[in-house]
C-alpha cells in the first residue's frame, strides 16, 4: 500500500494549472507500456477504449469484473501511476458508487473518473443527487488510507454540440465544478468542451484543476496551458487512431 500512496501523492501534484499533465489514454497493459515507454508520466484509461479493446459498447457494457483485472494488470505492468475510467461508478445509489471505488482502489487504481450522467438513462443527475455520489466516492477514499484522485466530470458540453456551448452551460458547469469541490472532488473533469473563452472562464472560477479532453475542436496543449488547464487526456482519440491503422493495413494485406 505504501507504494500505491506514493504513486496517488505524485499523480495529485502532476496537476498544476498552467502546466498540465499529459494523459495519452490507453486501455490495457501492452497499450499502457508503450506509452510508458514514451516518457509519460502517468497512465489513464478511458471507458470507450477499454469496452473496445474487450469487444463491448462504452456505457459500463462491460462487466465491472473485467475492467477491474485490466486495470490490475495495468498496474503490474507499468511503474506509473494509474488512474481509472469509472464512468458513472457501476450504479446509481451512493453505496454502490462507494463499494465500486473501494473495489477499484484494492486493483491498485490512484484515480479515477466519476461522471454525472445518468448512465443507462437520459441526461444528468441533478447536483444534488451528484453530490451525495461524490461524497460516498469521497468517504470511501478517506477509508482507504490511499490519497486518490477524484476527477468529478460533468457532461454539461458534451451533451451539446460545440457551437450551442454558451455562457448557459459555462454557468451550469461552474455551479457543478463549486459543488463537487465541496463533496470532496479532487478536479474537474469538461469533456467537450473546446472554446477558449469558456475554458479560460471556467479554469478561473473554480479552485479545482480543469482537466479538458484534447478533441479536433480543442486548442492545442500550449494554448489550453496558457487558459489554465491542469490536464489534458485524449480520451478515445489513440484507440481510434491505432482502429483506423490497424484496419488500414489489414485491408491492404488482405486484398494484397
Amino acid at each position: 500500500m505504501t507504494d500505491q500512496i506514493e504513486r496517488a501523492r505524485t499523480f495529485q501534484s502532476l496537476h498544476v494549472k498552467g502546466n498540465p499533465i499529459v494523459l495519452y489514454n490507453a486501455w490495457d497493459p501492452g497499450s499502457a507500456k508503450i506509452v510508458e515507454k514514451a516518457g509519460a508520466k502517468a497512465i489513464a484509461t478511458g471507458s470507450w477504449p477499454v469496452a473496445a479493446a474487450f469487444g463491448y459498447a462504452d456505457g459500463e457494457k462491460i462487466p465491472l469484473e473485467l475492467a477491474l483485472d485490466n486495470i490490475k494488470r495495468i498496474v503490474a505492468a507499468v511503474d506509473l501511476p494509474v488512474t481509472m475510467d469509472l464512468e458513472g461508478g457501476y450504479g446509481a445509489e451512493p453505496e454502490v458508487v462507494a463499494q465500486t471505488v473501494t473495489r477499484a482502489l484494492q486493483a491498485g487504481a490512484i484515480g479515477f473518473n466519476f461522471e454525472d450522467q445518468i448512465v443507462g438513462g437520459t441526461g444528468l443527475y441533478d447536483i444534488a443527487a451528484q453530490v451525495k455520489r461524490i461524497e460516498a466516492v469521497a468517504a470511501a477514499v478517506k477509508a482507504s488510507g490511499i490519497p486518490a484522485y477524484i476527477n468529478a466530470r460533468t457532461d454539461v458540453f458534451l451533451k451539446a454540440k460545440p457551437d450551442a456551448h454558451d455562457k448557459g452551460l459555462l454557468d451550469q458547469a461552474i455551479e457543478r465544478a463549486k459543488a463537487y469541490e465541496k463533496a470532496g472532488a479532487s478536479g474537474f473533469f469538461a469533456p467537450g468542451l473546446g472554446d477558449e473563452g469558456l475554458i479560460e472562464a471556467l479554469c478561473e472560477a473554480t479552485a479545482l484543476p480543469v482537466n479538458i479532453i484534447a478533441l479536433a475542436h480543442v486548442p492545442p496543449r500550449q494554448r489550453l496551458a496558457e487558459l489554465g488547464v491542469a490536464r489534458v487526456s485524449h480520451g478515445p482519440v489513440p484507440y481510434r487512431q491505432m482502429a483506423e491503422w490497424l484496419e488500414a493495413k489489414a485491408r491492404l494485406a488482405i486484398s494484397g
